[in-house]
């Protein structure tokens, strides 16, 4: 079976889990105990889960080179690098968003050590804490769900079907993006993405919720924007 294949059915997995992942940390860890569609897209599934996956399968796949003799630190470095990969992709992503798109998807500004509240050492021992956690218990599974695709090609379609899927949601969640960026560049500010979500659900003048399209209302987006930042403008 193909590396391209193979990385496509981990991203697929990745993905889908992180978003289910996510959405039961968000719903824990808030105080509205609300439950929010995470992430940049529309669907279930987070992209930065899937390039995660990717990267630590290919990690854990070059463990039998034994780089380091004794088994123990070997894996220890193993989580290392799974650990500060990750980190190093949610810093590259973070810094996409926070620098281009003028928007913060996530913020670690009140954790100690954070850098431009994109990453912090928090996150970064969770990370490594969720990469043993892959390498124990999930690892053999994966391998044993590619040696079932490989026997079951047929379920590629399903794979290709979520990437079609996947592209028009980016395509769309691209077009929502560019409207808050001009938006942010015109008041030289920066959004909060889950915020503005969290705002928009509690002011839905009908009570309406749409949960996989948090930014769609009876109120257009721009006429939330302006009311938001008019009333924290007034508070300051």
């Amino acid at each position: 079976m193909g590396i391209f294949l193979i990385l496509a059915f981990l991203f697929f997995i990745g993905s889908v889990s992180g978003w289910i992942l996510e959405l039961l940390y968000r719903n824990l860890t808030s105080k509205s105990k609300k439950w929010i569609n995470p992430g940049f897209c529309a669907g279930p599934y987070v992209p930065l889960y899937g390039f995660g996956l990717c990267i630590i399968y290919l990690i854990t796949s070059i463990e039998d080179s034994r780089i380091i003799s004794n088994p123990f630190w070997n894996k220890l470095v193993l989580f290392a690098v799974m650990a500060l990969c990750m980190t190093l992709i949610e810093y590259i992503a973070g810094v996409f968003c926070l620098k281009f798109l003028k928007v913060r998807l996530w913020d670690y500004s009140d954790r100690w050590g954070n850098i431009d509240g994109i990453i912090c050492p928090t996150f970064s021992l969770a990370w490594a804490v969720l990469c043993a956690a892959y390498y124990f218990l999930i690892h053999p599974r994966i391998l044993r769900a590619l040696e079932w695709l490989s026997q079951n090609l047929a379920f590629s379609f399903i794979i290709g079907f979520f990437f079609g899927v996947f592209v028009i949601d980016v395509a769309h969640s691209a077009q929502l993006v560019t409207r808050l960026r001009k938006f942010a560049l015109d008041n030289d500010i920066v959004l909060k993405y889950e915020n503005i979500k969290e705002e928009i659900r509690g002011r839905q003048r009908r009570g309406m919720h749409h949960f996989f399209h948090p930014f769609r209302s009876d109120v257009p987006l721009m006429e939330h924007l302006k009311e938001m930042y008019s009333e924290k403008k007034n508070r300051a």
